[in-house]
């Protein structure tokens, strides 16, 4: 199991059935290689032989990453690592990483399933936060997205609102579609601006989240419901990603996102966090396959429900637990 190069490539052609099989391997697995994880199982008593289904894997709280370098194997081997964005004050997550190449491959992977090649698209990004510090994985992304869309069209922007509105109209009548992928204040901001814009036909509004203290927090309805008429889209696209995970999840609308194949969710009892809730709506607890170098087996902060079709669908946040500089809008 210590060979990852041999595993990332098990996942790019991971078939459902095996999901658990293979799950069940990478516990056993990080349950030994993986430090933190298994003083965490030790402190609860958990007999690691004992786990033969995915309801019987005990989750790692998502705040070990605050304070602990979660990875499995050497820990001096891990080097290069993703932030968390926080606010002003707040302690950040570290992600460190194996490859941050396979990373962007397995994004890329993840989004082309979902939306087709990204030679398809202008990819314009609209991430002024993140832009402005080191070691987000989104920018990682983004930057990857905008260089495999091979067109020169597509770009970062900050702050520059003329120029983001007056590069979407000159593509209006471009073949590719235009996707505008967004932090959700800066979006936000740039639909209350005033300005007045010919929405082209050919977009896909995508917001990433995140209000990270620039905003009060928002029911994505209402969000939605200020970006939609600016844009001229009827609806707008989500993307699920959080610092202490690999892989990513697409919304195209509804906010109901379609997992990845290297992804499961599993609800918790609100009331027991160490039980698995019978009822289609709890905490969110995420197996990410991709996170074989560090901990696959994440208990998130976020309440969320699983609607007859497998698709998830986010609800809000715990009450007591801090508010994500990338966190999904409540709903």
């Amino acid at each position: 199991m210590q060979d990852f190069k041999s595993f990332s490539s098990r996942l790019s052609n991971l078939k459902s059935k095996d999901f658990e099989s293979l799950a069940l391997q990478l516990f056993q697995f990080q349950s030994l290689a993986n430090p933190i994880y298994r003083q965490y199982l030790d402190a609860r008593k958990v007999n690691t032989q004992s786990v033969k289904s995915l309801d019987q894997i005990p989750f790692l709280p998502i705040r070990f990453f605050k304070d602990h370098k979660i990875v499995s194997g050497n820990a001096s081997d891990y080097v290069d690592f993703f932030s968390s964005s926080g606010t002003t004050g707040m302690i950040t997550s570290r992600h460190y990483i194996w490859s941050e190449q396979w990373y962007l491959s397995h994004a890329k992977q993840i989004f082309e399933s979902n939306f087709g090649e990204l030679s398809n698209f202008h990819v314009l990004a609209l991430l002024p936060a993140y832009l402005e510090r080191k070691g987000s994985s989104l920018v990682s992304m983004a930057d990857h997205f905008i260089l495999e869309s091979n067109s020169e069209h597509s770009g970062f922007y900050l702050y520059n609102q003329d120029e983001l509105l007056e590069k979407m109209e000159k593509l209006a009548d471009d073949k590719r579609t235009v996707l505008l992928l967004g932090v959700t204040f800066a979006l936000l901001d740039l639909a209350e601006s005033g300005q007045n814009f010919n929405s082209p036909s050919n977009l896909i509004v995508m917001e990433t989240g995140g209000m990270k203290g620039r905003r009060k927090e928002m029911i994505r309805e209402e969000v939605h419901d200020i970006l939609k008429p600016f844009f001229g889209v009827e609806t707008i696209h989500s993307e699920y990603g959080m610092t202490e995970l690999m892989s990513q999840s697409y919304s195209i609308g509804q906010g109901k996102y379609t997992l990845p194949n290297t992804m499961r969710v599993m609800l918790r009892d609100v009331n027991d966090p160490l039980s698995i809730s019978p009822r289609s709506q709890g905490g969110i607890n995420v197996i990410d396959l991709a996170n074989f170098h560090s901990c696959a087996f994440i208990e998130t902060q976020d309440l969320g429900k699983v609607d007859e079709n497998g698709m998830l669908e986010v609800l809000g946040r715990f009450d007591n637990s801090e508010v994500r500089g990338c966190n999904l809008l409540v709903q």
